[in-house]
């Protein structure tokens, strides 16, 4: 199993971001997925989670209307737009299967001027 992000980097404040996640090794059409991040020095926080089929989408309250998760099951993979971005949004962000226990490593952020 392996999920690789990618995308990452710095970014001015109210700039965007698009992070990707690749996944492979496991049936990922089936599986409900989830991006997270840690900011430095924090511990993790739930960022925004989205059904198998699309049908839901789920966002923690401090990116709601900024930030957007979508998925192409063809690709075997999810993204995560990032917009107006401000410098709190600074961590490492990774996603995760949300059943499985699978997760990927990271893409690092900045917002910074």
């Amino acid at each position: 199993v392996q999920l690789v992000e990618s995308g990452g980097g710095l970014a001015q404040p109210g700039g965007s971001l698009r992070l990707s996640c690749l996944a492979s090794g496991f049936a990922f059409s089936g599986y409900a997925m989830t991006w997270a991040r840690q900011p430095p020095g924090k511990g993790h926080e739930w960022v925004s989670s989205i059904y198998a089929d699309s049908s839901r989408e789920f966002y923690a309250d401090f990116v709601k209307g900024r930030f957007t998760i979508s998925r192409d099951n063809a690709k075997n993979t999810i993204y995560l737009q990032t917009n107006n971005l401000i410098p709190v949004d600074t961590a490492f962000y990774y996603c995760a299967a949300v059943k499985g226990g699978y997760r990927g490593q990271w893409t690092h952020v900045t917002v910074s001027s």
